[in-house]
Formats: C-alpha cells, sequence, structure tokens
C-alpha cells in the first residue's frame, strides 16, 4: 500500500453544512456579520470565522505545503448537533456526511450520527459511502448507560473492523437559555473538553474495552492527559492500565513535552497526528525526530484506520 502522510482530526464544514446552520432561529446557528460570518451556540462565545477556513481547494494547498497527503474531517462536535432532537439533528447530519463524503482527492471524513436516537444500521450506511469510521462526542459514552445506549452502534463499527473517533462535545459553560457565555475563547478547551475526554477514556477503560475487546479507538487531544493517570486511577482502585494497542491518541493542540509523556505511558505506537486545523491555527511545535514523525502521521495512522480506510482509499 502507497505511504500516506494523514492528520486524522481536521475540520472543514460543506457549503450545505454552513446553509443548513444559517437557516436555524435557535443556536447552533449561522449569522453572516459584515466580512465574517458568525456562529453562535450555548454557553460558549461566539465564533467568527471566513468562508476561505472552509474551502477545501485552499485546505487541499495548506496539506500539500505541510507534506500531508491526507486530512480526515470530522464533525465539529461542540456544535451540538449530535444531540438535537429528530429532524433537527437529521438535516444538519446529513449536510454534513453529504458534504464532507464529496470533497474528493486529498479528504477522507468520520461519520457522525444522532447519538439520543442512536441507529446501528446507520453506521453500515455511513462506512458503505465511504465514510472511514464514526465520531462521537465524548460525554456521549462517558458513562455506563451511555455505552448501554450506543452499544450497538460500537458493536457495528467493531465487527466492519472500523475505528471510532471521540471528539469533546457541548459544553454548556454558561447560560442554557441560548445567551454566550462570557468565558474566554480558550475557557471550554482546557476544561470542558479535557475533563469530557478524561470521562470518557475511563469509562472505556472501565467499561467499554471489556464489551468492546477489538474496537480501535482514537481519543482526540491525547484523551485530556488521561493515560498520565494510570497510577493514581490504580492506587483509588481502579483497573491496571497497561498500553492497549487498540486505543490510539491524536496530537491536536499539544506539543512535544506533552506528546513525550504520553509515549512514555502508552507508547509511540497509538500516538497519531491530528491537527484539529482550522480550529487550532497556532499549534505548538511537534518536534519529535525524524522516525517518530514517520510513526504519527503514515504507519500509526495506517494501523488504526485499517481495512476501511484501505477501502475507502481504493474506491
Amino acid at each position: 500500500m502507497e505511504r500516506v502522510a494523514t492528520d486524522i482530526h481536521q475540520h472543514l464544514w460543506p457549503e450545505r453544512f454552513i446553509e443548513s446552520l444559517s437557516r436555524r432561529t435557535t443556536p447552533p446557528l449561522i449569522r453572516r456579520g459584515g466580512r465574517e460570518w458568525v456562529l453562535k451556540l450555548v454557553g460558549e462565545p461566539d465564533y467568527r470565522f471566513t468562508l476561505d477556513r472552509h474551502d477545501p481547494e485552499i485546505r487541499r494547498n495548506q496539506l500539500d505545503r505541510q507534506g500531508i497527503d491526507r486530512a480526515v474531517i470530522s464533525i465539529s462536535s461542540p456544535i451540538g448537533i449530535e444531540w438535537l432532537p429528530g429532524d433537527e439533528a437529521f438535516e444538519l447530519l446529513g449536510a454534513y456526511n453529504r458534504g464532507v463524503r464529496d470533497l474528493g482527492p486529498g479528504f477522507s471524513s468520520w461519520g457522525a450520527l444522532s447519538v439520543l436516537n442512536p441507529d446501528r444500521h446507520e453506521v453500515d450506511r455511513l462506512l458503505i459511502e465511504g465514510h472511514i469510521g464514526i465520531s462521537l462526542p465524548a460525554e456521549s459514552i462517558s458513562t455506563e448507560s451511555g455505552l448501554d445506549q450506543l452499544g450497538p452502534v460500537l458493536s457495528r463499527l467493531e465487527s466492519n473492523a472500523a475505528p471510532l473517533f471521540v471528539h469533546p462535545g457541548p459544553v454548556y459553560a454558561g447560560d442554557r437559555l441560548g445567551r454566550s457565555s462570557n468565558d474566554p475563547g480558550w475557557w471550554a478547551a482546557m476544561t470542558g473538553y479535557v475533563s469530557q475526554m478524561n470521562r470518557a477514556w475511563h469509562a472505556f477503560v472501565a467499561i467499554g474495552r471489556q464489551r468492546h475487546p477489538d474496537l480501535r479507538v482514537v481519543f482526540a487531544m491525547l484523551a485530556g492527559g488521561a493515560p498520565l493517570h494510570n497510577e493514581r486511577l490504580f492506587s483509588r482502585g481502579g483497573p491496571a492500565v497497561g498500553s492497549d494497542p487498540g486505543f490510539f491518541y491524536d496530537t491536536s493542540s499539544y506539543g512535544s513535552r506533552m506528546i513525550d509523556a504520553t509515549i512514555r505511558v502508552a507508547g509511540i505506537d497509538q500516538i497519531v497526528f491530528g491537527s484539529d486545523a482550522p480550529i487550532v491555527s497556532k499549534a505548538p511545535q511537534m518536534d519529535l525526530g525524524e522516525s517518530a514523525h514517520e510513526a504519527v502521521t503514515v504507519s500509526n495512522p495506517s494501523r488504526l484506520l485499517g481495512a476501511a480506510d484501505r477501502k475507502a482509499l481504493a474506491a
């Protein structure tokens, strides 16, 4: 198989997805604000962006300059679309899944589905359409009841030998009535997101892995540093956790020191490159050496994505 340098964690909002969000009257929604567009969420500050940040051709050129052959696009789970009821979720999820599926060369995608009404057959459909796996917001699988609810989805992924991507979801840090939070723009990323990823990792260690022993799982943002707490977990009566070959950790938002610490616990073979572009525009330096860089961008993503990826690349 050809060498494919991969960024397994990027975001790109297709035109039809932006149009669907712009038609909404309650958050999450998008509005035009002069030369910029504004994403309004519950409990987070407004997020301002320009459409060029989500232009596939511009992104493809950026990948070329960075020496990355392919970016795997994920839905932006903090928007909260997976948690919307019924038809609200159906329209937006459909716009996202169809849009990222059709981005063309240089892109693959994580499919997204409802966590309130999960359908295991939707997993099959999304994989057949060409998505390389499924993403879920961290809070949806951070409890035993959540793992119960989404168990059929995880089982279908496992039986299809396709991976799961765990991404932080909505953080209702402020007013739940729909007004924007006055917290700094970085607040949710450093508090709620970290907590969510820790909870999801610990839930999967304690419950999920026994139920789904062969499921490959990649945790965004190094699982919020959760693997570094192994000693505390064991000392408090939790399970002893070794290096799990089915757990992977993406590097998004972290640099060499945190990545190196995670490597010491989980091993280099479990680290994959994820930039979180364009949300993170000033990523810390990842200076790991040539062989480690090859591992996190090429060989480890290949093992993570596995057979589902080979099918997508061949299509």
